[in-house]
């Protein structure tokens, strides 16, 4: 019977393929507060700047490519049960070749009317135009989760981390909530490893491999085969 893994990612797995974090530089997200760019009041404030910096997260994200890690969880898949729940909003599991994804913040490659969450675009890597509407006539927006706003896919994720047999956590700090409260869905019994090669909290029961996210994942598989 195949074990199912589950893996939560976050930023540091991204990071290791170019993508910049806002938490590794002070609350700043490529020079621009969070504030600014990541909460509905700035999408009302001023929707050119938001559109624009989300444009340009998109096509930063269309010149790189997925590392190691990425494509070491899509490797798992030819023999195990893999689920990947991840705080990230780029597509690179998906061209690591993981093909079970869950977008705990969104998804940067699609768009959703502002005014209907339920009315979802694939955009690819293409602009969002200021203009640009749905079917209401409503101004697109990214597909993201900003700050302040519910985590539509949180109750999904937590049903899957319930039926892990082991749990994966890489490249995240497990400082951002509620996604970080995930890991306390697990059962007492399965094993937990965390890679990462900074400072991780609430994971007093984990194996810790201080390593970043290519090689440690690399570390981690050789020894779950090895069982």
């Amino acid at each position: 019977m195949q074990r199912h893994i589950v893996v939560l990612t976050g930023a540091g797995i991204s990071a290791e393929s170019g993508l910049s974090t806002f938490r590794d530089n002070g609350g700043l997200w490529e020079q621009q507060s969070v504030y600014d760019v990541a909460t509905p009041e700035a999408f009302a404030r001023n929707k050119e700047l938001v559109l624009r910096f989300y444009n340009e997260r998109r096509r930063q994200l269309a010149s790189v490519q997925p590392n190691r890690a990425h494509k070491l969880l899509g490797e798992l898949e030819q023999h195990h049960r893999v689920t990947i729940v991840t705080q990230n909003v780029d597509d690179l599991h998906e061209r690591g070749g993981s093909s079970n994804v869950i977008h705990l913040h969104g998804e940067l490659t699609k768009a959703r009317s502002s005014v209907n969450p339920e009315l979802v675009y694939d955009i690819g890597y293409r602009d969002i135009e200021l203009g640009e509407t749905c079917e209401y006539g409503e101004q697109l927006r990214p597909h993201i989760v900003w700050f302040g706003e519910e985590v539509p896919m949180l109750e999904a994720a937590a049903d899957i981390v319930r039926t892990a047999d082991d749990l994966l956590i890489v490249g995240t700090s497990l400082q951002v909530y509620p996604a970080a409260g995930l890991i306390h869905e697990v059962e007492r019994d399965v094993p937990i490893t965390v890679v990462d090669p900074g400072e991780t909290a609430g994971v007093s029961r984990a194996s810790v491999i201080r390593k970043g996210a290519g090689e440690g994942v690399a570390e981690w598989a050789a020894n779950f085969l090895a069982r």
